[in-house]
């Protein structure tokens, strides 16, 4: 009996001890739920059991397998797998765009993909994956279809240098990736995406962008052709005409600015070292047109203490922009800038931009194209559906199937509408005040309480091009507005004054000769007819939000 009994407590103590605490080990990670820690252990452990005591299986925990491969999932036979019906949200390895993400992480599509970080004009910021040959064109094209823009055409990627004040568009041909390989490493350098109205405006009307009285003697002038005739031919032919002016220039080792005159030709640009002299001894060669970059400069004034606004900077394009290497040029006015500024980009990239701007045009004849085709074949498929019906006996509707008595009818329901409309309008109510005072506020031409310097310095980076405009709340006048519109590379402005006719509140330019609702019903109007204004509306200046 004592034998026995010692053989029981052992076999009880040892089925206590397996019940009791047990830790497991996984891949090196371990679990205690006692007090006891073995480093060393990479399997499941126990206590061990009598050697003639019976296997307690309920306490015998399950084994799991862990070495399935990275981004394997268990499925449950009996239930079938649900496709992804959205992959592009889902799987970003998969996506172009990086939505609010940062830069180190997500992987890329593949090797030869980099990252392009793009700004907007609100200063939010979108990253993409683009392949090393993608090209300003191509980022564009993705911009536009992933920040749903409401329109494809004149969008642009400016590339920034905010502490040097310099700006420039890049041309559709070139290389990303490339341009961000001349930034400095720790500088503030960026990617902006905005509207460019005038990346080629020069081809449809270069008589504004070259004035006669700066085209050079030198060039091929054939007797008997006008100076557009002769601008024209040389465009058509991918050559520019060659420019000569005076210029305001920075000397490296002095402050003051010097009054030289300069000559843009195909082997470069010079400057005269005897007033206006074109004798090739006084001729200095100041730059080589094939590794120079040229840049608009904001804030002349302040940055490099320009005598005026409209100055301009060219720079080596393959070195990291140093400020040393620069040199600062000032045009009288902003014509003569946009002159110089065209030509050296004619000298440089000669043909090919000929070749941009023929590609820009057929693709948007295609977008033209496709959409019009889109709406008709939906006209077609509506209009085939539709039959003219009469709701007017009591027993419901009829089919009206004579023509004359459904023109009639349709003329009749014409006339019906628009006296519904005229009535609501005239009434002088809290909702027709609503809508004059806040439809125009989701417009994309209104641009709030911006003052008339940052309306002329928005219209002036997205292209001083003929029938851009926005409106804006007038700062001198209460509760009016200003249309700001781009004529002939100025910028002109239009007070908007509100007034009451019976009762009814009317916004006028033309001290009520003309009345308008809201501001809304002023634009249309405009892009038709151009009522006082020397141009219709055409390009509304625009922000997109990336």
């Amino acid at each position: 009996m004592p034998g026995e009994l010692l053989n029981a407590l052992s076999v009880s103590e040892n089925a206590m001890e397996v019940e009791g605490p047990w830790r497991e080990v996984f891949d090196g990670t371990d679990r205690d739920s006692g007090t006891d820690r073995q480093e060393d252990s990479t399997s499941l452990t126990r206590s061990p059991l009598a050697p003639d005591g019976p296997p307690i299986r309920k306490s015998m925990p399950v084994s799991i397998n862990h070495n399935r491969s990275k981004g394997e999932e268990t499925q449950t036979s009996s239930l079938p797998s649900i496709p992804n019906p959205f992959p592009e949200l889902c799987s970003p390895a998969h996506s172009p765009v990086l939505v609010g993400s940062p830069l180190g992480q997500g992987l890329p599509p593949s090797s030869g993909t980099h990252v392009v970080k793009v700004f907007g004009e609100d200063s939010r910021s979108r990253s993409l994956w683009v392949p090393a040959g993608a090209t300003a064109r191509d980022v564009c094209h993705m911009l536009v279809q992933t920040a749903h823009c409401v329109d494809q055409e004149s969008w642009a990627l400016i590339e920034l240098h905010p502490a040097l004040g310099l700006e420039r568009c890049l041309e559709d041909h070139e290389t990303v990736v490339e341009v961000q390989a001349t930034w400095p490493l720790e500088g503030d350098n960026k990617l902006l995406f905005r509207k460019n109205y005038a990346k080629y405006e020069f081809f449809k009307k270069p008589v504004l962008f070259f004035p006669e009285h700066m085209i050079s003697d030198s060039a091929d002038v054939t007797k008997g052709m006008t100076s557009s005739e002769l601008i024209q031919n040389l465009l058509n032919s991918g050559s520019c005409p060659e420019i000569q002016g005076f210029l305001h220039v920075r000397e490296l080792t002095r402050k003051p600015w010097k009054r030289v005159c300069f000559f843009l030709r195909r082997s470069g640009l010079y400057c005269s070292t005897k007033g206006s002299s074109k004798e090739p001894r006084h001729l200095q060669c100041v730059a080589d047109l094939e590794d120079l970059n040229i840049y608009t400069v904001a804030n002349g004034r302040k940055l490099y203490g320009a005598p005026s606004d409209f100055t301009f900077c060219i720079k080596p394009s393959k070195n990291r922009v140093r400020s040393r290497d620069m040199k600062v040029l000032c045009a009288e006015n902003g014509q003569t800038r946009t002159c110089w500024t065209t030509a050296f980009r004619l000298f440089k990239y000669g043909k090919q931009l000929q070749c941009n701007y023929q590609l820009s045009q057929s693709t948007r004849r295609q977008e033209v194209m496709l959409r019009q085709g889109a709406k008709g074949a939906k006209r077609c498929v509506s209009e085939a559906s539709l039959v003219a019906m009469d709701f007017s006996g009591k027993a419901g509707g009829r089919v009206i199937e004579n023509p004359r008595e459904a023109q009639s009818a349709e003329h009749e329901e014409g006339q019906t509408w628009r006296k519904k409309t005229a009535m609501r309008y005239s009434l002088p109510n809290t909702c027709q005040g609503f809508r004059s005072t806040s439809i125009h506020q989701t417009q994309p031409w209104f641009h709030g309480g911006v003052s008339r310097r940052e309306a002329q310095a928005l219209i002036e980076e997205q292209g001083l091009v003929d029938g851009m405009f926005l409106i804006r709340e007038s700062q001198q006048h209460a509760q009016c507005f200003v249309l700001s519109l781009c004529y002939k590379l100025k910028t002109k402005h239009y007070l908007v004054i509100p007034c009451e006719d019976e009762g009814r509140k009317y916004y006028t330019m033309d001290d009520g000769v003309t009345l308008f609702i809201d501001l809304l019903q002023l634009v249309e109007f405009h892009q038709i007819n151009r009522g006082i204004l020397p141009v219709c509306l055409k390009h509304p200046c625009v922000r997109v939000a990336l």
